[in-house]
C-alpha cells in the first residue's frame, strides 16, 4: 500500500509512545513512576462528573451543531470575557474534541506551500508536525536556557519575513514552563501587526501560574482581529480524557473552521459539552487548590533535580513541567530517558520530543504526588551513581 506523500511530513507526540513503553514494563511487574505524560493526577471534580451524568440522562447523546451547542458557547464566552477583560462573543467560539483540533484547523485554514509559520522550539511537537503537513515551512523560534527559556522578541523580529503567515505563541510554555511577560507580549503584538500575521495563542495552561497572572496577547491593540485563542478544560479541570477544547476565533475564521469541523469530526460529544458549563461557572476553588499543590511539587522537583550529579534545572514559572539540562551526565537526551525508565523505573521524556533544540534536556511532569516525586528523585540518583 502506497501512502500519500504528505504522510511523510506528519510527526507524532512521543509522550504517548513513552507511556506505552512504561505501561509495558508495568505489565511485567515493574514499578514505574510516571513523569512523562502531561496531565494532572487529580480526578475530574465530582460536580462536573455529575453534570455529565445528568446531561446523559437528559438526552444529550445526539449530534450538535459543528461549532458547538450555543448554550455552551455562551458559557465559554462569559468565561473568556471575565478572564480577558473584554467582551467575547459566543459566535466567535468553536467547541472542539480537545485542544489539538484548534491548532490543526487554524494551520490548515491559513498555511499553504510558500507560507512560513513561526513556532517555539522547544515546543509542543504538534505545532511543527501540522505546519509541515499543511505544506508550509516551519520557522523555529528558539527558547534558550540562558534566557530562562523566555521568548526572545528581538529574535522573533529577525525571523519574520514577507512569507510569514502565522506566529504561534505558547505561554505558559510546554515543555519549558516559561512565561512571556506583558511587555514581551506587547512587542510580539506590534511585530504581528506590522507583518500582517495571524497569531495562534496557545493558552491551555492559563490557570497554571506560580508567580504572576495570565495576560493574553489578544488584549493588545489590533490583536483581537488577528488572533486565535486555543484553550480547553483538559488541564485546569483534570479532564484530559473528556476531549473538550475550544478556540476563540476572529470572525473571518469562524465559518472556515466550522466547515473543517463538519468535514472531520462532525461535532464534539454533546454530554461533555454540557458538563463544561458546570466546570466553567461553578466556584473555581478546586482549580486554585490544584495549582497551589503544583507549586509545592515544583519546588520539590527543581530542588531535587539540581542536587543530582550532572543535572541543572531552571525554575519554571508556569504549567507543570520542569525542563532540566542533563548534558553534565554525559548522556544524550534519549539515552537519559532510556536509562531512567529501564534502570530507575522513572518515565520521562527526551527533550528532543519537543524539537531539535531540546537536545541535552528532558521534560519532567510534576503532575504526580509529592511522595512519588521524592521517590523518583531517589531512584534517579541511584541510577546515575551506577
Amino acid at each position: 500500500m502506497r501512502l500519500a506523500a504528505r504522510m511523510s511530513r506528519l510527526g507524532t507526540e512521543t509522550a504517548f509512545e513513552a507511556l506505552a513503553r512504561a505501561r509495558a514494563l508495568e505489565a511485567q511487574g515493574r514499578s514505574i513512576i510516571h513523569l512523562g505524560i502531561g496531565e494532572p493526577d487529580f480526578d475530574t471534580p465530582e460536580h462536573v462528573r455529575d453534570a455529565a451524568k445528568q446531561a446523559l440522562d437528559q438526552g444529550h447523546t445526539h449530534y450538535t451543531p459543528s461549532p458547538g451547542v450555543m448554550e455552551v458557547r455562551e458559557a465559554i464566552a462569559r468565561h473568556q470575557t471575565l478572564r480577558q477583560g473584554y467582551e467575547v462573543a459566543p459566535s466567535s467560539v468553536i467547541v472542539t474534541p480537545g485542544g489539538k483540533p484548534v491548532m490543526f484547523f487554524t494551520i490548515l485554514a491559513l498555511a499553504e506551500p510558500g507560507d512560513e509559520v513561526i513556532y517555539p522550539n522547544p515546543g509542543f511537537p504538534i505545532y511543527e508536525s501540522m505546519i509541515r503537513f499543511a505544506g508550509a515551512a516551519p520557522v523555529a523560534w528558539p527558547l534558550r536556557e540562558e534566557n530562562d527559556f523566555a521568548a526572545d522578541v528581538d529574535e522573533l523580529r529577525s525571523l519574520v519575513s514577507p512569507r510569514t503567515k502565522l506566529i504561534i505563541v505558547n505561554s505558559p510554555n510546554n515543555p519549558c514552563g516559561s512565561v512571556i511577560p506583558p511587555g514581551g507580549l506587547r512587542r510580539i503584538a506590534e511585530i504581528a501587526n506590522e507583518a500582517d500575521a495571524v497569531v495562534l495563542s496557545d493558552e491551555i495552561y492559563k490557570d497554571f501560574y506560580f508567580e504572576s497572572e495570565h495576560v493574553s496577547i489578544t488584549g493588545f491593540p489590533g490583536m483581537r482581529e488577528r488572533s486565535v485563542i486555543l484553550d480547553g478544560l483538559s488541564k485546569s479541570y483534570a479532564m484530559t480524557g473528556w476531549r473538550l477544547g475550544y478556540g476563540v476565533f476572529p470572525e473571518p475564521l469562524v465559518e472556515p473552521v466550522s466547515r473543517l469541523m463538519t468535514n472531520s469530526v462532525s461535532c464534539t460529544a454533546a454530554f461533555t459539552q454540557m458538563a463544561a458549563i458546570t466546570a466553567l461557572e461553578a466556584p473555581q476553588d478546586g482549580v486554585r487548590a490544584m495549582v497551589a499543590e503544583f507549586a509545592e511539587r515544583r519546588d520539590i522537583i527543581v530542588d531535587g533535580l539540581n542536587a543530582l550529579p550532572g543535572v541543572r534545572c531552571r525554575v519554571p514559572k508556569g504549567a507543570f513541567y520542569a525542563f532540566p539540562n542533563v548534558e553534565g551526565t554525559g548522556l544524550s537526551s534519549q539515552e537519559f530517558e532510556r536509562k531512567m525508565l529501564n534502570d530507575a523505573g522513572v518515565s520521562l521524556l527526551s527533550g528532543t520530543a519537543f524539537g531539535e533544540l531540546g537536545q541535552g534536556y528532558v521534560r519532567i511532569s510534576f503532575a504526580n504526588s509529592a511522595a512519588n516525586l521524592r521517590e523518583a528523585l531517589a531512584r534517579m540518583e541511584r541510577a546515575l551513581a551506577r
